[in-house]
């Protein structure tokens, strides 16, 4: 069966190869002070002059700034590019909180699997179980696994609409989780568990309502205590419905072409994720995704036989490479265990071999960051720091 890859897809692009708020015109970026990245490198392991080449000349028309840590055995680099903000032009903070999207999910699937691994939870227990009366008879069972790994059948739920425009008017409006899950029901099953792979937000915000009915707390509460605190992520938080992102952190923009066919940069900070939720509404830094999945990989969180489903893809789903909470990727004669995020305005990346021999993070503070290829900068950073 053939499967439907994330809009963005990190594998696929290396395989080959408004409303009212600050808009800034793209001459911005011609300011020479903003053209010189702030990188601070060793000499063992990762291709450190390939890495700085890579975050040259930023800002640009692709992105305002870009944070890499590049990690593992086989040695380290850090760097940094671009600016704070537009309208001021100052560095960018290379500790900066952002946006992480959709490596939420990482954090997600590894409280599953540790309530699997205390008893709570059953891996191939339909989800049902824990959740009754949320999916209608329309529904066959679905399994805790089966959300895992996306191979559920639901179909996205709905947000504030399709295109930028209509998404940006209601920035500052709440959409629940619950509101989401309840528009996903009514279009019925996309296809009979199991049989084909379909990465959709959908899943992890089912596993959100299911973590909270098991353990009794809330999401973020469990994430918290059962993830952040262990790994020593201390400046990744869940904002709720807080539209902010609290402490040091770069702006986000988005590239808005105008009817005269210019281009201005909207931004795009402030602004409330609460639908995205367990699966996507995380704020983290590049440091605490570093510690994530070192800390993940090493065993220290997820225990040995649960952990294994994060290095599991569903056999017989021709295409599938999504695990729990993961991607499998393989480049350069190695597999590359990976998670992206993006929200307008922020990209980012966690990615590990299975051995840490090299680990990646960053966070690119792209300007089309939910279009449908692979944004330049951060496309320029994946090839050099995994080569």
């Amino acid at each position: 069966m053939a499967v439907r890859r994330p809009a963005v897809a990190l594998a696929a692009t290396l395989a080959l190869g408004l409303a009212a708020g600050p808009a800034l015109s793209a001459p911005a970026f011609a300011a020479p002070s903003a053209q010189k990245a702030a990188v601070a490198a060793r000499t063992a392991g990762p291709d450190a002059e390939a890495l700085r080449a890579a975050l040259t000349g930023l800002p640009d028309a692709d992105a305002t700034a870009a944070l890499v840590r590049v990690g593992g055995t086989d040695g380290s680099w850090r760097g940094s590019a671009g600016v704070h903000d537009l309208m001021s032009g100052a560095k960018a903070d290379p500790n900066a909180r952002f946006r992480a999207g959709s490596t939420t999910k990482v954090v997600t699937a590894a409280v599953v699997l540790q309530l699997a691994a205390e008893g709570k939870v059953g891996l191939s227990t339909p989800v049902q179980h824990y959740l009754p009366g949320l999916l209608s008879t329309a529904f066959k069972p679905i399994t805790v696994r089966q959300l895992l790994n996306h191979t559920s059948g639901i179909q996205a739920g709905d947000g504030f609409g399709d295109s930028f425009e209509d998404a940006y008017a209601h920035r500052f409006d709440t959409l629940t989780p619950k509101e989401v899950v309840a528009s996903a029901v009514a279009k019925g099953p996309e296809f009979r568990p199991g049989e084909q792979q379909d990465y959709l937000n959908i899943n992890y915000t089912i596993l959100g309502m299911l973590i909270e009915k098991v353990t009794g707390h809330a999401y973020a509460q469990e994430a918290e205590h059962r993830i952040f605190r262990p790994a020593g992520m201390r400046d990744t938080y869940f904002p709720g419905t807080d539209p902010r992102i609290h402490g040091p952190h770069n702006h986000g923009y988005q590239a808005v072409k105008q009817a005269d066919g210019t281009t201005t940069f909207v931004d795009v900070t402030d602004w409330n994720q609460a639908d995205r939720w367990a699966a996507g509404d995380m704020i983290s830094t590049t440091a605490d995704l570093e510690q994530l999945i070192t800390r993940l990989f090493r065993g220290d969180l997820v225990p040995g036989p649960q952990l294994e489903e994060m290095f599991t893809v569903p056999s017989g789903i021709d295409g599938a490479d999504m695990s729990a909470g993961l991607q499998r990727f393989e480049y350069g004669g190695k597999v590359y265990w990976l998670k992206s995020g993006a929200r307008y305005g922020y990209s980012a990346v966690v990615a590990a071999t299975r051995d840490l021999s090299r680990t990646l993070v960053y966070s690119v503070n792209s300007t089309d960051a939910k279009g449908e290829s692979m944004n330049p900068v951060a496309q320029r950073i994946a090839m050099a720091a995994l080569k």
